[in-house]
């Protein structure tokens, strides 16, 4: 893993997800096999293989204080291609920092991530107006879990990570993207722990070669994506949850 400290220019970016998007670090270590955040290579200059390197933004912090004052009040989502609780945030605190400003500040903030170091930071989020947290589930299957995501932590970890978020009073959401095999055990697993779910299926093909390679082309149709995905709109409802897909499923 090649990890270097970077001077940024800038710090929120738009995004077509929410108002703005913070990335306090460029790369992630986790390196998931289907990431589509592997683009940035593109406009980054990097040369490593996606999940080989990470760029600190050790000015992070600073360059947000002074974009706060000089942009127009929104949402901010962090992260938006890296994950903001990756194991270099452990040392580094850069996403702590900025949440510490953006709290201070009542900007409203969206966290996703895959890694339970969120729950380090449950006293800044609680102190927040309008702060969300929730956690990347794919899939239920542990085992389906280490052939697409073999750095991230195992789905046991991330459960008791959001329960833990939502009896401290934080608003959380569990984001089954993309939707993978054994998704449908996230029903019961998930229940009583999140505010709401949101589904999506698999937009990149960067992970065609897991499929292939253990048998799962035919969990890459749009037979499989509908089916799954009624189902886990079925299954949530019934237990009074909120569920959106973020794609056609009729």
């Amino acid at each position: 893993m090649i990890v270097r400290e970077v001077q940024a220019r800038s710090i929120l970016s738009k995004s077509s997800i929410f108002d703005y998007a913070l990335n306090s670090y460029t790369g992630c270590q986790y390196g998931c096999t289907y990431c589509y955040a592997r683009f940035m290579k593109r406009f980054s200059g990097h040369k490593e293989n996606w999940g080989e390197f990470v760029d600190i933004k050790i000015n992070a912090p600073e360059l947000l204080g002074k974009e706060l004052r000089s942009k127009r009040r929104g949402r901010v989502w962090v992260s938006g291609v890296c994950d903001p609780y990756q194991p270099v945030e452990e040392r580094h605190e850069l996403t702590r920092r900025c949440l510490e400003i953006l709290i201070q500040n009542d900007w409203p903030v969206c966290i996703q991530t895959k890694s339970p170091l969120v729950l380090r930071d449950i006293d800044l989020i609680q102190d927040g107006k309008d702060v969300e947290a929730g956690l990347t589930i794919t899939t239920g299957d542990e085992g389906i879990r280490q052939l697409f995501e073999p750095r991230a932590t195992p789905i046991d970890e991330r459960i008791r990570a959001l329960e833990q978020l939502h009896r401290a009073g934080i608003k959380t959401y569990a984001m089954i993207a993309p939707l993978l095999p054994g998704a449908e055990k996230l029903v019961e697993m998930l229940q009583g722990k999140v505010d709401y779910i949101i589904v999506d299926k698999m937009n990149y093909h960067y992970s065609d070669w897991v499929y292939r390679k253990y048998g799962f082309t035919d969990t890459r149709s749009r037979a499989f994506t509908m089916q799954t995905s009624n189902e886990l709109v079925h299954g949530f409802e019934q237990q009074g949850m909120e569920c959106q897909v973020l794609f056609d499923n009729r």
